[in-house]
């Protein structure tokens, strides 16, 4: 005998979270400049049903340095953006991308002596 499975319905399926063009766009930005600096090598991302995460890696075999997750279910409390350090630790969280990926940015200046 043979078994027939339904053929899943849209009410079915979860929503997946992820990264808007906007978003996706001052990511990659700063991927792109930390690339060329040198800090970083490759990233991955990961996109579920209740967040969405950007992984930076300095190598590609190695856990990843930084993560930048989007929770939209934290976005009325401590806000939907996070930086998540290499041994897991909790860098900054916000309700502005831009104030979450600071102190990545902050790595990128350097004093121009005269």
């Amino acid at each position: 005998m043979s078994v027939i499975a339904p053929f899943p319905s849209p009410a079915d399926r979860h929503p997946i979270v992820a990264f808007d063009r906007k978003e996706l766009m001052r990511i990659l930005d700063l991927y792109g400049r930390m690339v060329a600096a040198g800090h970083w090598r490759d990233y991955a991302m990961r996109f579920e049903a209740d967040v969405a995460v950007f992984a930076a890696h300095r190598r590609h075999s190695e856990r990843p340095e930084v993560r930048i997750e989007k929770r939209p279910a934290l976005r009325l409390k401590q806000g939907a953006f996070s930086l998540v350090g290499e041994q897991g630790q909790l860098l900054k969280r916000g309700h502005d991308l831009g104030g979450v990926l600071a102190p990545l940015e902050r790595r990128l200046m350097r004093l121009v002596g005269p």
